[in-house]
């Protein structure tokens, strides 16, 4: 290996699916230089990146090799499941209060608090008179708008199994008399530590028919659903303000905004606080796994006083192609989330690792950049060891994500011999990188290192200290941690109390 001539050509990347993994996934990382992997010609663990809509088996993550990752974390369903994530922060209020959980509309759970629920119907119904309460029920398990009933009258009340019934937002703000609701995309890098990225592009979905309260039953008036609304007689037409089909860009959204002189800035911190405090009701009972990460679908509606409230997280967002907002939104989507778990800068690696490249534009240009390094190496922030929560004993086995190609035990040496020079290499000369350049050969470096100066964030200012995230990654934005305080809180396990504690200083301000 360490006598190979300099200009051998090196291996793609190999990544794996199933039948559910979404098209686009694969389009991207084939245009990315990418190899699919073929379970009829290569070895079972010969694969950097496994993609799939459904969930892993544990045994899947427990049997994991240092140069693979996964598209999901354990545990985090129980964030995405409706009477789950009602449960989790119902325990958050209990906790910490009311005021700052209080983006979620009254949630009942049922069939367990129906007696609660029928015991505020009747007194809402009481002291409303003859004006009419509206509800909303879901099916606790199921998307994309299936099973839900809008009801004013108990007796249309129907549901098994488990569902949440929940107070209906009468009051959402309209755009040309149609409702919407914002699709925003959040990748959870790791859990222990805690780092989240908000994507800063995303959609808004609108319902093809005017809001009206007078009809609970057209569900082209109340749900956004693109499922259900591509299906809708109005779809085609081009409708008041909204247009054709039923989707904007998140950009569109708040440039609409802007131009009704709304403060889309701070719109936009307090949907960044919401995903925080959601993240952090489940954080503290997800199970420890390294080299995975997930990315959610939060549902957001905006009402007429400008307020974002949850509607609910969304395991697996869809990334079908069904419109050109979705062509532009989801592609450049996932694009970024490879830039954000660094897996296309690992690239520059695979010349020590023997493999053969295809090569492109992105590929020279990381392969040029590791040339420039090699002469004066220098770590990079703790991003890289952060996103895939790998331990530090951990890291010299996982600076590498090229598939095997050697025995282990190899491996093994050549990346320890790596790592030796390379830490007597980094103590000469130290300078700055971006995030999305850091070469995986200094992962196990990160953590003795310390930021050469503060950083802004989009809600605060990273610590100048080691160990921190990267604020950014192609249209990434790390929302947490977002300052020092939070960074400390958030190391060795999880302080949610101080975290809260910062979070209303800042939504104070």
């Amino acid at each position: 290996m360490e006598d190979e001539a300099p200009g051998a050509a090196l291996k793609p990347l190999v990544f794996r699916v199933d039948e559910s993994t979404p098209g686009v996934v694969q389009s991207v990382l084939l245009e990315r230089g990418w190899d699919k992997f073929d379970e009829q010609c290569q070895d079972v663990e010969d694969w950097n990146l496994y993609w799939r809509s459904s969930s892993f088996r544990m045994a899947e993550y427990v049997n994991i090799k240092p140069w693979q990752r996964l598209n999901h974390h354990p545990g985090t369903t129980s964030l995405t499941r409706k009477d789950c994530l009602a449960k989790h922060l119902a325990h958050m209020r209990r906790l910490y209060g009311e005021s700052i959980y209080e983006f979620t509309p009254l949630t009942f759970i049922m069939p367990s608090d129906y007696t609660k629920f029928v015991a505020k119907y009747f007194k809402e119904k009481q002291d409303l008179g003859t004006k009419p309460s509206y509800w909303i029920c879901k099916p606790a398990k199921l998307s994309q708008g299936r099973g839900i009933i809008i009801f004013s009258d108990i007796r249309d009340l129907m549901f098994k199994d488990a569902y949440v019934v929940q107070k209906y937002i009468c009051n959402p703000l309209l755009v040309g008399r149609y409702k919407c609701d914002l699709r925003i995309y959040v990748c959870v890098t790791g859990f222990k530590p805690l780092t989240i990225y908000m994507y800063q592009e995303g959609l808004v979905r609108f319902a093809t028919e005017k809001f009206d309260l007078s009809n609970l039953e057209d569900y082209y008036s109340h749900l956004t659903n693109s499922s259900i609304n591509k299906l809708g007689a109005s779809y085609e037409k081009i409708k008041e303000v909204v247009g054709q089909g039923c989707k904007w860009t998140l950009s569109r959204f708040f440039s609409y905004l802007r131009n009704w002189d709304v403060d889309d800035l701070l719109l936009r911190r307090k949907i960044n606080h919401m995903v925080i405090l959601t993240v952090l009701a489940m954080a503290p009972s997800v199970p420890v796994a390294n080299n995975c990460f997930e990315l959610f679908g939060f549902d957001i509606l905006i009402d007429d006083n400008l307020k974002p409230w949850l509607l609910e997280v969304n395991y697996s967002p869809a990334l079908s192609l069904e419109c050109s907002t979705d062509v532009s939104v989801k592609r450049s989507l996932v694009h970024d989330i490879i830039e954000l778990l660094y897996l296309n800068g690992l690239r520059s690696e695979e010349k020590k690792c023997g493999r053969t490249s295809q090569g492109n534009a992105m590929v020279s240009q990381a392969r040029r950049s590791q040339q420039k390094l090699c002469a004066a190496p220098a770590p990079p922030s703790y991003a890289s060891l952060i996103q895939f929560a790998t331990c530090s004993k951990r890291s010299p086995a996982a600076q590498h994500m090229c598939p095997k190609h050697t025995r282990t035990s190899q491996l093994r040496e050549m990346l320890c011999r790596q790592n030796k020079l390379l830490t007597r290499e980094a103590a000469k000369s130290k300078p700055r990188l971006k995030a999305w350049h850091s070469p995986r050969k200094m992962l196990s470096l990160c953590a003795s290192q310390s930021l050469p100066r503060k950083t802004k964030g989009p809600t605060g200012i990273l610590p100048e200290a080691g160990n921190t995230p990267n604020n950014h990654a192609g249209n990434f934005v790390l929302i947490f941690p977002f300052n020092k305080a939070t960074f400390s809180a958030s190391r060795n396990g999880l302080n949610v109390k101080r975290i809260i504690q910062e979070l209303q200083k800042l939504m104070n301000k």
